[in-house]
């Protein structure tokens, strides 16, 4: 992933309110390891179920606010993110949901999807033994999570 600044995350979000937008909580920047990231996404600290996820689009960052459910699914049963495709316990995986952009959000149409919880999907894709994950896999697991976020993301964006 291509890092970005501050302005960047700020400008990008296509379906976030003016006091979300007021409110916004940047993750530390300096922290990130760009390279091992398809996507930004980080949960905000002062909102437990408000959720980030910003991703490059046509060299442009697009970012989008998401909210999780209240419930959480079973325990004890195995869950699947869509974004990485990561098997894990049903704790792990939040549906979220992201009001779409424009007045159509505005109108309190939304979409949704099955995500970790915590979006970190870039590290769970990279967390496999060495033996079992070589960069060729770990390439194809983050570009096919990339196409996903974009995909997400597109679907958000639509105005109409």
């Amino acid at each position: 992933m291509k890092p970005l600044t501050e302005a960047d995350i700020r400008s990008s979000f296509v379906n976030a309110t003016p006091d979300e937008l007021e409110q916004l909580p940047i993750p530390g920047l300096h922290e990130m390891l760009w390279d091992e990231r398809e996507f930004l996404g980080w949960r905000d600290p002062q909102a437990a179920r408000r959720g980030y996820i910003v991703s490059w689009i046509d060299d442009r960052p697009v970012g989008i606010v998401v909210r999780s459910a209240g419930g959480s699914l079973r325990p004890g049963i195995a869950a699947m993110c869509s974004f990485c495709h990561s098997p894990q316990p049903a704790t792990q995986v939040r549906l979220f949901s992201a009001a779409r952009a424009g007045e159509s959000g505005r109108n309190g149409n939304t979409i949704g999807s099955y995500i970790c919880e915590d979006l970190g999907c870039s590290m769970l894709i990279r967390t496999a033994p060495p033996h079992l994950n070589p960069p060729a896999t770990i390439a194809m697991r983050g570009e096919a999570l990339l196409q996903r976020v974009r995909n997400f993301t597109e679907d958000v964006s639509k105005t109409a």
